[in-house]
């Protein structure tokens, strides 16, 4: 009995190339060959989502980091559990004042196992030069090589423009993020800014994959290549190569610094942006500034085989951490990618329509976005709403009791 039930549940699957995957690059050829991908594709869009454990759950690993981030992750599992999401998390908290990195090479694996996770952003507080950034340091080992943040404007939000509609694509593992740092001579410090053709070929094939694959028109790459040529060069000779492979996308340029005037004085002209390291930090925070702040927008790095979800600005909170002032709903939106993901996109879409009914339609708001609610507050506002929902799971989809 046990073992038709299961040959049943495979055959009753979707295949994993249809759900909710970074990237698909694939075309139906028979009913029997479902889907295939050449080896160039392979190589751009080739995360892995992880297997289901037994009755359909995934294990995920959260990672809560420092400041808001453990409230938040406690949001985050009230939810699940309330509308029933199949995950297990594997918590692991990272104490930032440590010497060592014991707490990240234990986080590493569990990520490499689960092949998920959910993170809030890490301090490292240790001033010592061999402590490396555990955020970069996770990011480089997973070879975490892109970073999207789709930044779109909610009705009704205060914000310094409405209708805003980007997506924000950085590279995630090259540029002045590399950490290569030493003193030549004593008062002279020198960074290196390490670009390669492979990484910059990968991010910006993501970034016009991406806009074909979603009715995009336009990519614009970011740059400073007018004074750094030879990096910010190369990164630009790559984008424009690339693009020859996508003539039917626009495909223009712009030096960094016009980037953040022009995002701050008309950021309507830009739809899909293509940007190395620091760029697209420098860039996410100015834009979701411009949408409603550091509370909204989710984030997410996929790589070849793992992928992160987290809040697009990866801000601490530090000063609002306790105070029950922090906005959710970012944290929140950074579940739901994961659940996307991971393919349960029922629970995914339920949580989503709760979270967006509470801060447009119920205006339960905290601070950041004008209004006076609590953190509690917006989460008691979207668990109210789920409980007239129901999932049909794992397949199915929801229906609203009477």
């Amino acid at each position: 009995m046990a073992i038709r039930l299961t040959q049943k549940l495979i055959q009753s699957q979707v295949p994993f190339l249809t759900r909710g995957y970074p990237l698909l690059v694939t075309k139906e050829k028979t009913e029997d060959v479902a889907h295939t991908k050449s080896s160039l594709q392979k190589k751009v869009t080739g995360t892995d989502i992880p297997s289901a454990q037994y009755g359909g759950r995934h294990g995920v690993t959260m990672l809560p980091g420092g400041g808001i981030g453990p409230e938040l992750m406690g949001y985050v599992r009230e939810i699940f559990r309330y509308c029933g999401a199949p995950i297990d998390f594997e918590v692991i908290d990272i104490d930032p004042s440590t010497e060592g990195n014991d707490d990240l090479e234990y986080a590493i694996t569990s990520i490499k196992r689960n092949g998920v996770a959910l993170k809030g952003n890490i301090e490292t507080k240790s001033q010592s030069l061999t402590e490396m950034s555990r955020n970069v340091a996770i990011r480089n080992e997973l070879d975490l090589y892109v970073n999207v943040v789709h930044c779109k404007s909610y009705p009704g939000i205060p914000a310094r423009h409405k209708d805003i509609d980007i997506v924000l694509i950085r590279q995630n593992t090259d540029g002045e993020y590399a950490m290569l740092e030493h003193e030549s001579v004593r008062g002279v410090v020198e960074s290196m800014k390490v670009v390669t053709v492979d990484n910059a070929e990968r991010v910006a094939r993501y970034a016009f994959e991406y806009a074909r694959q979603n009715n995009r028109k336009r990519v614009t790459t970011i740059h400073k290549a007018n004074i750094m040529k030879l990096s910010d060069g190369l990164f630009l000779e790559v984008a424009n190569r690339v693009h020859k492979d996508y003539p039917e996308l626009e495909h223009n340029n712009m030096i960094i610094d016009n980037t953040c005037m022009q995002a701050v004085s008309n950021p309507h002209q830009f739809d899909v942006m293509n940007m190395t390291n620091l760029y697209g930090t420098i860039v996410s925070n100015v834009i979701c500034g411009l949408i409603g702040g550091a509370g909204l927008i989710s984030g997410r790095n996929y790589g070849d085989h793992f992928a992160i979800f987290e809040p697009g600005t990866r801000n601490t909170g530090t000063a609002i951490a306790g105070k029950n002032i922090a906005n959710p709903v970012a944290m929140i939106n950074a579940s739901i990618d994961m659940l996307n993901h991971l393919g349960h996109k029922e629970h995914a879409k339920v949580i989503y329509d709760a979270t967006y009914h509470t801060i447009v339609n119920d205006a339960i708001r905290t601070p950041d976005l004008g209004g006076n609610h609590s953190s509690t507050d917006v989460v008691a506002n979207i668990l109210k709403i789920l409980s007239a929902k129901r999932v049909n799971w794992p397949h199915g989809n929801y229906f609203i009791q009477n």
